[in-house]
């Protein structure tokens, strides 16, 4: 009776030392991985600049250390090649539309300008009472306006105006529609990136997990406690996690890539002060 207790007592206390070595190992494992940076991601390279390196916390939601999204969505607006693009052919358009405006005073000159010397002229035919027929009539400044309107500035020029405005129109109209892709484009790929990190988060707590069990089986098959066949498993579970989750980790550094991209500066730029 006492040797059955005592058995049972010596099972409880192997079952506690390796619950314990358990525990201690995952928060070396959780701590290990902390402070060597496995859950921070660096984007300093992608800036160009070797001093200027910022961490994403993997841990931290993105939402949270970024800007608020109207803000990305302005600043992706603004630094949008394509909407630099509009807002020329829009200049353009607006500067033809005012031009065909004007385009009337096209008919429409002046001139002046001034004669001087002895120039005389002869006048012939029948003589005027009271008026000299040989007069210094050359000498003096000169000034006048001609003005000549066609039929087309008559009938079509109205049609001209209207067209050059319309194109106008359909320049900042298509400007508007860059703008709602952009935004589209960016509510995608924001959420894919929220998204990405979530699920990366839970496949490093399963990478950490499976390791410490693997560091565990390490330990007990030295013991004689396990089977090979129970640390290869245990060896595969912990490849298969690792795996999993640089996948999962290379998706998440795609899509920040990919919001860098759409919004024309590094994350760098984008972090909350």
């Amino acid at each position: 009776m006492k040797f059955y207790i005592y058995g049972q007592l010596v099972t409880t206390y192997c079952r506690t030392v390796l619950i314990l070595l358990f525990g201690v190992l995952s928060i070396t494992t959780c701590l290990g991985q902390k402070v060597s940076g496995r859950r921070l991601m660096m984007f300093g390279t992608s800036s160009g600049a070797a001093n200027d390196t910022v961490y994403l916390d993997i841990d931290q939601d993105i939402a949270v250390q970024l800007i608020p999204f109207e803000e990305l969505l302005k600043m992706a607006i603004t630094n949008s090649p394509l909407i630099k693009y509009q807002n020329e052919v829009a200049n353009s358009l607006d500067a033809t539309y005012h031009a065909s405006k004007a385009q009337i005073l096209q008919n429409v000159s002046g001139f002046g300008n001034y004669s001087g010397g002895n120039q005389t002229i002869l006048s012939s035919g029948a003589a005027v009472t009271g008026r000299d027929p040989i007069g210094q009539i050359a000498n003096g400044y000169r000034a006048g306006v001609d003005v000549r309107i066609s039929l087309y500035d008559l009938f079509g020029r109205k049609h001209q105006i209207r067209q050059a405005y319309s194109n106008y129109r359909a320049a900042v109209i298509q400007k508007e529609t860059i703008e709602q892709q952009i935004k589209r484009e960016l509510v995608s790929i924001y959420q894919d990136m929220i998204t990405s990190q979530q699920i990366l988060k839970l496949r490093l707590i399963d990478e950490q997990a499976s390791l410490a069990a693997y560091r565990i089986a390490e330990v007990e098959i030295q013991k004689g406690k396990i089977t090979a066949d129970q640390l290869a498993s245990a060896t595969s579970r912990y490849i298969e996690t690792k795996s999993v989750s640089e996948q999962v980790k290379g998706d998440f550094l795609k899509n920040v890539h990919f919001f860098e991209t759409l919004m024309g500066v590094p994350i760098q730029r984008l972090k909350r002060n």
